[in-house]
């Protein structure tokens, strides 16, 4: 069995707790063990990632990022997507991203839905089929 670390970032609670319950459940189904850490935020998640980066043989990166007033949204979601893209590069290890980055809260609540477009479950098995 191979092992998988999800990394979810908790800061907006009931959207990370829909995204990892989908991509804990597809995990489950493809009988693959995994363990999750929890991170403040985005930003933090390829940090988390880095440095569990030999213990596990892919990664889930789950979060959510909605755009406020200012620059602060492009910053974080732009530098989260290239920094786990260059980790997984360096590492040759699959990372599912499963991070949101949406224009409301009622996009996201869409986008994490469970029995709709949940993209906790899409990252899932995108590290699945590369792993």
């Amino acid at each position: 069995m191979k092992k998988v670390l999800i990394v979810s970032s908790n800061y907006y609670e009931d959207i990370s707790n829909n995204l990892l319950e989908g991509a804990s459940k597809e995990l489950k189904k493809n009988n693959i063990g995994f363990d999750v850490l929890f991170a403040p935020g985005c930003f933090e998640i390829p940090f988390l990632i880095s440095k569990n980066i030999k213990k596990y043989k892919g990664f889930i990166a789950l979060g959510c990022i909605i755009r406020g007033e200012t620059y602060h949204f492009d910053l974080i979601a732009n530098e989260c997507a290239r920094k786990i893209i260059d980790i997984s590069n360096a590492s040759l290890k699959p990372i599912g991203f499963g991070v949101l980055t949406c224009d409301n809260l009622k996009q996201a609540i869409v986008r994490s839905d469970v029995r709709k477009k949940n993209k906790g479950k899409e990252a899932a098995n995108a590290c699945i089929k590369l792993l």
